[in-house]
């Protein structure tokens, strides 16, 4: 019968949902089922969440939070028109309510329910609580320990801020033929970050990593040393940095994190409503050649413990592996259930949501670059005159035009074959379509990002992850601050 929950999963949705509430399972169920009878697709979503965060600013604990939030969110679509109701009631009255007010907007329509939906006994992640799993004296010594640590690095650090921060989410989604399913989502994330000075002038540096598991891993001191030392790295590299020349050159993107430009100038692109409104520089081109020979870009939301994966989205589908590019060639779009309906698709369980709060829709998981064969050594040395472009900060996309600028935090100046000097100030701008086009070299050091990536779209934020080799561009917009 439909998706069978993992019985862990179900049994703790099931004790938070119902056993301690005045709810009763089948009798929200039936509820269910009439609301949506005359609906082409919809799902009653049920969400439990735990968070905290801490900050540890300049030898001072800043912050401690802890947050408990808890709610339903009830969608009714019908062709194209969506109907959603929320609450953070958890009762069959508040149900009821959300229910009469979804069906206010189904008058005339008789549609058939699509609750077709693939099995899963995969299991990405495991549901412990990290908020459980370390105590909160121990959280703290170690964020204090990290200020300490990274202090006696260098006399120059000014500054030094460590925070944490850990959830725990359970979901469980309900459908109007009594297929169901349940997910615990455990998420943590550390990150460090430092002021260094000298002579007149600052620069800053950070490191962030995190997963869905629990803390232990991140608060080893082995670990935290190495992210506390590559922050301060970071920092230093930045003040030691001279001004970005401005122009056209070849620009190496390293591996891991720099594939967020990726995710941003292609990525968003190539997700489902995009392409069905026809509003992306992507539309209408499946089976055309989109990018350079030997590019292949996927979206996997399976990869174990990692910050995108995710055992089923937020509308009950198992995630999966779907290649996006292969070859150079345009493959797929990522879709949610709406979407792929609409579309004539299937779904490939990218329908994701911030919270309870909010529709889902189609959003990436872990997109990422397949290796190449060319080794990075020798990308660089093929480049006489460029940049070679190691972290990134922030950036900006236009869907439509595919035009994007990405600023640098970390970039160095490559000249007759070898990295020079580090750079500062250095943004990168570009169109998403064109740039697939001036990949020329591909190396086959693949590697994903450290766990700290956040995705908006329309108001909603979800973890995300990214992951790339390092690869050459021919040639790219470079904003400078030489004058």
């Amino acid at each position: 019968m439909g998706v069978q929950p993992i019985m862990s999963d179900s049994k703790t949705t099931e004790e938070l949902f119902f056993d301690k509430s005045e709810m009763s399972n089948s009798s929200v169920q039936n509820l269910l089922s009439n609301t949506l009878r005359r609906s082409d697709d919809g799902e009653l979503f049920f969400e439990y969440e735990q968070s905290e965060s801490f900050i540890f600013d300049d030898g001072i604990l800043r912050s401690a939070n802890f947050d408990t939030n808890q709610g339903f969110g009830l969608r009714a679509i019908h062709d194209q028109t969506v109907a959603y109701a929320h609450s953070s009631e958890l009762t069959e009255k508040a149900i009821k309510r959300a229910a009469k007010t979804v069906n206010s907007v189904q008058s005339g329509h008789d549609g058939t329910v699509n609750d077709e939906i693939a099995k899963t006994n995969q299991k990405l992640y495991c549901e412990d609580n990290p908020l459980d799993s370390i105590p909160f004296s121990k959280k703290v010594k170690v964020l204090e320990d990290i200020d300490k640590f990274v202090r006696g690095l260098d006399n120059r650090v000014k500054q030094v801020t460590a925070s944490l921060a850990g959830s725990w989410q359970a979901v469980r989604i309900m459908r109007a033929n009594g297929r169901e399913a349940s997910d615990i989502r455990p998420l943590v994330r550390l990150n460090i970050s430092c002021v260094v000075g000298e002579n007149n002038k600052m620069e800053s540096g950070s490191y962030g990593a995190g997963g869905r598991e629990t803390y232990e891993n991140f608060l080893k001191n082995d670990f935290w040393e190495e992210a506390a030392k590559e922050a301060f790295r970071q920092a230093i590299v930045n003040l030691d940095s001279i001004a970005t020349p401005a122009g056209e050159m070849p620009v190496v993107l390293g591996p891991g994190w720099p594939a967020i430009l990726l995710h941003e100038a292609i990525g968003h692109g190539l997700e489902g409503d995009f392409n069905r409104k026809k509003t992306s520089a992507f539309s209408e081109l499946l089976g055309e050649k989109i990018a350079s020979s030997g590019v292949t870009v996927v979206d996997d939301g399976t990869i174990e413990n990692r910050r995108g994966s995710l055992t089923i989205d937020d509308e009950g589908t198992p995630t999966k592996r779907t290649v996006l590019v292969e070859d150079g060639i345009l493959k797929s779009y990522m879709h949610d259930r709406t979407n792929a309906r609409l579309m004539g698709h299937k779904p490939t369980g990218n329908g994701r949501r911030e919270s309870y709060g909010h529709a889902p829709m189609p959003r990436m998981t872990n997109t990422i670059m397949i290796n190449g064969n060319d080794e990075p050594d020798e990308i660089i040395s093929s480049v006489k005159k460029g940049l070679y472009a190691v972290n990134f900060g922030g950036g900006q996309v236009d869907i439509t035009s595919g035009k994007f600028v990405f600023s640098c935090t970390e970039a160095y100046l490559i000249e007759n074959g070898k990295v020079g000097n580090a750079v500062k100030g250095a943004t990168l701008i570009g169109n998403g379509p064109d740039v697939l086009k001036r990949i020329t070299m591909i190396g086959n050091d693949m590697s994903l990002d450290p766990g700290v990536g956040t995705c908006g779209k329309d108001g909603q934020g979800v973890p995300v992850g990214v992951g790339q080799p390092t690869i050459l561009l021919n040639e790219l917009t470079v904003g400078g601050t030489e004058i």
